[in-house]
């Protein structure tokens, strides 16, 4: 009986857009901080995940909820 090691494939989803992988090197914070340049509200997102799918870790980045403006 032989065991296989099978490399994991990292997916970075934002707003139901798959974003590229840029490296394993890259940690989930690193990668949504190299993607704020592009989508500026990724600076205060979450990091969901990672959930697997077969060889597939994938993460998702969630908009921080805030209220627009204030009540008082």
């Amino acid at each position: 009986m032989s065991i296989a090691i099978a490399k994991l494939l990292r997916e970075f989803v934002y707003n139901g857009v798959n974003l590229a992988d840029p490296g394993p090197t890259f940690t989930a914070d690193e990668v949504r901080d190299l993607y704020s340049a592009q989508y500026p509200e990724l600076t205060t997102a979450a990091i969901d995940g990672p959930e697997y799918s077969g060889e597939v870790m994938r993460f998702k980045f969630v908009r921080a909820a805030g209220a627009k403006g204030s009540h008082a």
